[in-house]
């Protein structure tokens, strides 16, 4: 899997899209869901942190912090827009961060408090999607699109390594 840094050299006009999607009321916020213990989807409102190093999330002590530390599958959505129904998706595997100076230079640039129980994951990253609705935004699909939405997305070339190429020959 990719990290943020990685992603955003191979595709950097869809990673600043991106960003200033999950970015854009200050501080980011966006959507996480997580795997639970039984399989079913958990989803949750959080703050992901976005540096030129990696995409990562501040994740104090609850369910959807043990369902990433027994299972680190993740898809993490922007927050609607005001103004459009623009919308950012992204899906990778989350990983506790274990190097002091990372957790330290983000914990202090963040004023994240010693007093409350958190743990910093970092975002791998598998696949980003970006879909721009226009000014006429998402419309009912009853209707006609004049302005069919546009959507970008990318996919992490590595994570098909190891993955059986199915042929699509049927009789």
């Amino acid at each position: 899997m990719a990290s943020w840094s990685e992603f955003a050299a191979a595709e950097p006009e869809l990673a600043a899209a991106v960003r200033a999607l999950l970015q854009q009321y200050g501080p980011g916020m966006g959507y996480l869901a997580t795997v639970r213990a039984d399989g079913g989807p958990r989803v949750h409102p959080v703050s992901p942190v976005i540096t030129d190093e990696g995409l990562y999330c501040f994740v104090v002590s609850s369910a959807k912090r043990r369902d990433l530390e027994r299972d680190g599958r993740y898809a993490l959505h922007s927050y609607p827009p005001e103004e459009s129904d623009d919308e950012a998706y992204v899906t990778g595997h989350a990983r506790p961060v274990t190097d002091p100076s990372v957790i330290n230079h983000l914990a202090e640039a963040l004023r994240a408090s010693p007093m409350v129980d958190w743990r910093l994951f970092e975002f791998d990253i598998t696949t980003v999607m970006l879909r721009r609705h226009g000014r006429a935004g998402a419309l009912p699909l009853a209707m006609t699109l004049r302005y069919p939405p546009i959507t970008r997305s990318w996919r992490d070339p590595a994570a098909n390594l190891g993955r059986p190429l199915v042929a699509a020959a049927r009789s």
